[in-house]
């Protein structure tokens, strides 16, 4: 199959991304960070982190406000294959879930004064009306991405324009990305390997658990699916090519977070995919993600460093739907409270270490 993108993706309007180099604030903030009361560096990552937060928001006294969970759900065709450890109609379960505050997200979204919206982006079987709930529905679910493209070009560029739409509709200035989908680690598979180079088998794990022999009929699947894909290299034609609608969705989404300079908080392996993507289109948008953990899925840690990030937990997670993001949370604020409050040598009246 050759990749024509037809006009919907040759016009797409994608948002500018600036680049966020400031050297005066770096330094303002390096300065300010190395001035409170505590050795040089005896803070870690916790230091790095509160500089990345403060380039990012473009401030030395940086502060996150109405931070928002965005989970996307939708099927994937691909699932059919074999390629999960779960039915398809799990989706679509675990979405009533998030509404109904049972899932891990929610819970964790609770403990931390999170918003939670879910955006319904084309799971097989619809859903009735409910709060915190969004549709932008295209379609029950991608094609199968063994047997032609996931997405039409159509499907993606709207998949895209709904992501930025849904972002300019919530408030402040921090997104916690999420998502779920049978089936969506291996559509963050098959992009990682194309968008990258990397080899297949080495970016596919067991998802949401497979057995040995499922993951080894994973790979034998998701190998056939890059073949049969092999003209689609560029990052929308790969979109368009393994799926799936809750990824472009997400690619939108943070796109247009990048753009208002919001602070992008990356779940595990698939929301990493769509900062993969984004990054293809825009590449300042990495400048301002925060790689909240290091998921046990395999393809996760040559993504991450594809983006340059560092995580900043390891415990081991592999479940997605933004739980890590929300985790993470904590740190971000405790990084901005370093900044704003904590005191500095003159202030406290504090000395300095012996010169």
């Amino acid at each position: 199959m050759t990749f024509s993108p037809d006009s919907s993706l040759q016009d797409l309007d994608l948002p500018p991304v600036a680049d966020l180099h400031d050297a005066a604030l770096a330094d303002r903030l390096q300065a300010a960070i190395d001035n409170k009361t505590k050795p040089l560096g005896a803070l870690g990552r916790l230091e790095a982190l509160a500089l990345r937060l403060g380039l990012i928001l473009g401030s030395a006294t940086p502060t996150l406000i109405q931070p928002q969970v965005l989970v996307c759900a939708a099927d994937h065709g691909l699932a059919q294959q074999g390629v999960s450890a779960y039915p398809a109609n799990v989706t679509w379960q675990m979405v009533h879930n998030f509404l109904a505050g049972g899932a891990a997200v929610s819970v964790l979204a609770r403990q931390h004064g999170l918003a939670l919206t879910v955006v319904d982006c084309g799971v097989r079987q619809p859903f009735e009306a409910a709060p915190g709930l969004l549709s932008r529905r295209l379609g029950a679910g991608t094609a199968d991405a063994s047997q032609g493209p996931a997405m039409t070009p159509q499907q993606c560029a709207q998949a895209i324009a709904n992501g930025r739409e849904v972002m300019r509709g919530l408030p402040g200035n921090a997104l916690l990305l999420g998502e779920m989908g049978i089936g969506n680690s291996s559509a963050a598979a098959l992009l990682l390997a194309r968008l990258t180079g990397a080899d297949i088998d080495a970016c596919t794990g067991p998802g949401t658990g497979l057995d040995a022999a499922g993951l080894v009929r994973k790979r034998a699947v998701l190998r056939q699916v890059l073949a049969r894909h092999a003209d689609a290299h560029e990052p929308l034609a790969a979109l368009c090519a393994f799926g799936g609608f809750e990824i472009a969705t997400l690619v939108g989404a943070v796109l247009q977070a990048a753009e208002e300079r919001r602070v992008i908080v990356v779940d595990g392996f698939i929301a990493s995919a769509a900062v993969l993507v984004a990054q293809g289109l825009r590449p300042q948008v990495v400048q301002r993600c925060v790689a909240a953990h290091g998921s046990a899925e395999p393809g996760h840690a040559p993504l991450l460093q594809a983006l340059g990030l560092q995580p900043l937990l390891d415990l081991g997670l592999r479940l997605g739907e933004g739980s890590g993001a929300a985790l993470a949370w904590p740190l971000l604020e405790s990084a901005c409270r370093i900044l704003g409050e904590m005191a500095s040598f003159e202030s406290a009246g504090v000395s300095r270490q012996s010169e």
